[in-house]
């Protein structure tokens, strides 16, 4: 009863959300290229490196993640760009007395490269498709809130790992985007060249669209097919469907064009790398950066 009420509740802030605007969105306002992106980072992938706080709703944990991503260059015809990537993704407890104890949290850098080009096919309702490589590398920690400091041990719980363990993953993602005015679709594969501990299939898959609505609001849906880890076998065996939901909108009527508030709901296997063996299902609603 308790989660289908959490259900419940956040369909209604995803419509909520949809409802509080009321002037014309336009692609510039929501999909256009921050502080002169090459290519937009996805607004519902998780994973993106972004500013954001997003507590969850019916739990007490809160999402803080740190990050961004920079075209170092462009060419002359604004057709390619080389940039880097920085990013944390931290998972904290909310305590009394204001504490925020962090459970895990990941660490990302990386270089990518994005391409550009016009579809001039008026037969097709997009304009434009745009493409991302990246090579990154990730590495995930337990940190104090995972720490029992009156046993002076870690919280096993159900991690198959004996803690602490090393994670440590790199991998190169290739996005594939068709975008128009208002709206946009992509999809993406990413291969696995080295990751710690192994047993993992190096292979994964993502798909996404996201949609102006009136207002200055959207909706954007990201799905990924990522590796199931079956603790018997000491490996990944098949597939789980990830998805991500987020409904928001800019605060572009009281100045804030590069904030959104967002609300999201997640299920499928943990983004985090401390976690990349266990499914989880949550909503959260917060302020997400866009730098």
């Amino acid at each position: 009863m308790k989660h289908s009420s959490l259900r419940y509740r956040t369909v209604f802030i995803l419509i909520a959300l949809l409802l509080l605007s009321f002037k014309q969105a336009t692609a510039e306002s929501l999909l256009k290229p921050t502080f002169n992106k090459l290519f937009s980072p996805l607004l519902a992938d998780p994973t993106e490196p972004r500013i954001a706080v997003m507590p969850w709703l019916g739990d007490r944990y809160l999402q803080l993640d740190i990050g961004s991503s920079a075209d170092l260059y462009q060419s002359d015809s604004k057709k390619f760009a080389v940039g880097v990537d920085f990013g944390t993704y931290s998972l904290l407890h909310r305590s009394e007395n204001f504490k925020f104890p962090v459970d895990t949290i990941d660490y990302l850098f990386g270089i990518n490269a994005s391409w550009k080009k016009p579809i001039k096919n008026e037969a097709l309702p997009f304009d434009e498709f745009n493409a991302r490589l990246r090579i990154s590398h990730i590495s995930a920690h337990f940190e104090d809130g995972h720490y029992d400091a009156v046993a002076h041990q870690w919280i096993q719980g159900d991690c198959p790992f004996t803690i602490p363990f090393v994670y440590s993953r790199e991998f190169v993602n290739l996005v594939f985007a068709l975008n128009s005015p208002g709206h946009r679709v992509y999809g993406s594969y990413q291969y696995l060249y080295h990751s710690i501990p192994d047993g993992i299939n190096p292979h994964s898959f993502q798909a996404g669209a996201e949609l102006s609505t009136p207002g200055q609001s959207y909706v954007a849906a990201d799905f990924k097919l990522l590796p199931k880890w079956e603790t018997s076998l000491h490996e990944t065996k098949g597939y789980r469907g990830t998805w991500n939901l987020q409904a928001g909108m800019r605060l572009k009527a009281i100045g804030l064009e590069n904030v959104r508030l967002a609300c999201n709901y997640y299920t499928g296997m943990s983004r985090h790398g401390m976690y990349f063996y266990r499914p989880e299902s949550y909503s959260t609603l917060g302020v997400i950066v866009d730098l």
